[in-house]
Formats: structure tokens, sequence, C-alpha cells
């Protein structure tokens, strides 16, 4: 038992748990160099790092010990997240994994493919992607096209998938595809969800190139792709409903406010030290802006409370959504006007730069990944009975 799992027996402890991590990542930083990021979560794969971070215990929290993890509850992995978050860890390799993966296996997997791959997820050397959005459906996942086809040992996959977040590192991709004709009255009837290995014969993975020359995001061509029946997800014909609970997960979490933490606390450690030259005005915006982030991650960690007790987190998980990434977008432009640069070649005031940089390049997405903001604010409508 590592000195983390003594200190992790129950709630209690959450406070012993942040001062665990946070130590953690002072010395990993301090030894292995890293550097602070915006979109880290999506931005900086380390596969390293995601083996030490799981080495000490910080991945796997909600995997059950038979299964190779730490058998915690969603306020456990809530605070690990939050610290990886606001310091900008690089933290891509097993995010999708343990953050998506992880719960819908324990949800609808069976017991041979928990047994086959829980135990990865949880050691931080296993890197999953999720095959959900197409080049025609855009948010609309009702109008994914990508059919799965019966044959006698399996299914045959064709179609595409687009910002597939990872794919061309990653072992596997989750796929939502149809395995039944579309039935227009029933729009939400007939999808199937696969693990997908990615070095499957009949896969093309091609970069998606953003402004700044990254690329994080993929297209996926399937092309009579096999995957065997052992690696369907669930219950055939019940993807929506799988694929749809998943989403709480993706949509609720501190990513969805903290991905431009760095640059926030960056940018008011420089404030700060400028200490009486800073008007009324600026202290305002500053306190403007973490109120906004205080009280959006209240209604995180309440999300994460529903999970922890089995509730139904959908709607409260769209609104969290929605408003932590019009707040990530908002806070990019915010801080720069914040800022008034001296032409300096100060480490801090060029890091902020570098980091501003990047925020501006990521900023288009932030609203777009995991359900447009448009798309959410129907499901929040539905379902407060408005629509």
């Amino acid at each position: 038992m590592s000195e983390y799992d003594a200190l992790c027996v129950n709630d209690a402890d959450l406070s012993k748990l942040r001062t665990s991590i946070r130590e953690f990542l002072a010395a990993d930083q301090a030894e292995f160099g890293w550097k602070s990021e915006v979109d880290s979560w999506l931005s900086e794969w380390d596969e390293a790092f995601s083996a030490r971070l799981a080495d000490a215990g910080f991945i796997g929290l909600t995997i059950p010990q038979e299964y190779g993890g730490h058998g915690l509850g969603h306020l456990h992995r809530y605070v690990v997240t939050e610290e990886l978050l606001a310091v900008g860890a690089p933290v891509a390799a097993h995010w999708i994994a343990d953050r998506q993966v992880a719960p819908g296996l324990l949800a609808y997997g069976n017991e041979e493919q928990r047994q086959r791959l829980l135990p990865q997820i949880a050691a931080g050397r296993y890197y999953s992607s999720i095959g959900m959005s197409e080049p025609g459906a855009g948010s609309d996942l009702a109008a994914v096209s990508t059919k799965a086809t019966k044959t006698d040992d399996g299914w045959l996959i064709n179609g595409r998938k687009v910002w597939t977040s990872g794919a061309h590192h990653a072992h596997q991709a989750v796929v939502l595809a149809r395995t039944s004709p579309l039935d227009p009255e029933h729009r939400h009837a007939g999808f199937s969800q696969f693990i997908v290995m990615l070095d499957s014969p009949g896969i093309i993975i091609d970069p998606i190139v953003l402004t700044s020359g990254e690329a994080h995001f993929n297209e996926i061509v399937f092309e009579d792709v096999f995957v065997p029946e052992a690696n369907v997800l669930g219950e055939i014909g019940n993807g929506w409903h799988q694929v749809t609970a998943e989403l709480s997960f993706e949509r609720s979490g501190p990513e969805r406010i903290l991905s431009t933490a760095p640059l926030i606390t960056a940018a008011v450690r420089i404030l700060a030290d400028r200490g009486d030259d800073l008007d009324d005005r600026t202290a305002g915006a500053v306190g403007d802006l973490l109120a906004r982030l205080i009280s959006l991650r209240q209604l995180s960690v309440s999300v994460a409370r529903a999970l922890t007790d089995g509730k139904d987190a959908a709607n409260q998980a769209a609104l969290v959504k929605d408003l932590g990434t019009t707040f990530e977008q908002d806070s990019v432009e915010l801080v720069a006007d914040l800022l008034d640069f001296a032409d300096t070649q100060d480490p801090p005031d060029l890091r902020l730069r570098a980091m501003l940089a990047t925020a501006r390049v990521h900023k288009p997405m932030f609203t777009l990944r995991g359900g447009t903001n448009e798309v959410l604010r129907g499901v929040i409508a539905r379902g407060m009975g408005l629509r």
C-alpha cells in the first residue's frame, strides 16, 4: 500500500489527499522540468508522467480495487483532477481512459473487459480516444452514420469520426456506430458502442492541424474494420443511453472550468506583484473573474456529489459545460486586457505571453468539444421541461 492509499480511507481525508497530490506535483515538476500549460488535459501528452502519476496512486481512483484501482469516490478524483489542472500538468495521455472509459466499463462492460482493461487504465499505461462526432453530424449525435454490420464472429465497422483527441497515440477508440437502420420517429434508437483497437487493419488516422501547427485532434476512417464480439461495449442497441451517460463525466469535470487556470493564476501573480500600481478597475475585474470561477466550481462539485450518490446528473453536467466553457473563453481576453506587458525579457512575462498565445488558439474549441453550447442549451431546456 502506498502512502497515498494509507491517507485515503474516507472522505474526511480529502484535504490530506489535496496536500499529497500538490507535494507530488511540486516534486515531479522540479525533477522532470515540465511546464505548466493551458489546456493541458488535451495538448500535453506525456506517457512517462502518466506512469509516474499512477505509480504514486493518483490514477484509477474510482476503479474498484479488484480491478487495480483504489475504490474511492468521485470527490476524491475531483480533488486530484482539480490540482492537476490548476498547475497545468501534462495529463493528456491517460485522461480520456481514466475520465470516461473506466466509468463506461464499470457501468456497461462485461467482466472479461473489466479484467482486461481496467488494471491497465489504473496503471496509467493504457490510452483511449472517443469516436463520437462525424463530419456530417456535428454535435447532433443522432445523425451519426458510421455503421457496424454483423458477421459470424463479430462486426465490420465503416465510416468516419472526427475530433478524436489523441487517437494518433492511443491504443483504442470507443466508437459509437449504428447497428440497425434509422427510424425517423426514433432517431436515438439503433446505436451501439464498440471498443476498437487502433492498430486494426482498415483504419486510417489523419491529423487535424490547428493554426499553431499543433495536431491534438484526428479524423479516423474505418474501412471494413473487424471488431470481435468480445469488444462490444454494453448491449447492442443501447448505445445512445450509454454514450449520454458517459457525457456526464466528460462535461461536468473541472476541465470545463480550469483549462485556462494556469494562465489566470500566472496573470494574478504578476498583477499582485505590482502592488500599489493596481488601479480599482483592474482589481475589480480580477475579483469578478475569480468570483465567476469560484461559483462555477461550486456547481461542478455538486455534479461530482450527484455522481458519487449514483444520481443522473446529465442536465447539471450540460449546465456546467455551457457556463464553464463560456467562462474559459471569456477569461482569455479578460487576462489580455488586464495585462500591460512591458517590453522586458523577464521569464514570468515571457511564460505568460506563451500561455496567452496558446489560449487564444485553443479558445474557439472550448465551447465546441463535448457538444456545442447551443446544443447543450437545448438539453438543459428539455431537462427543465421547457421544450
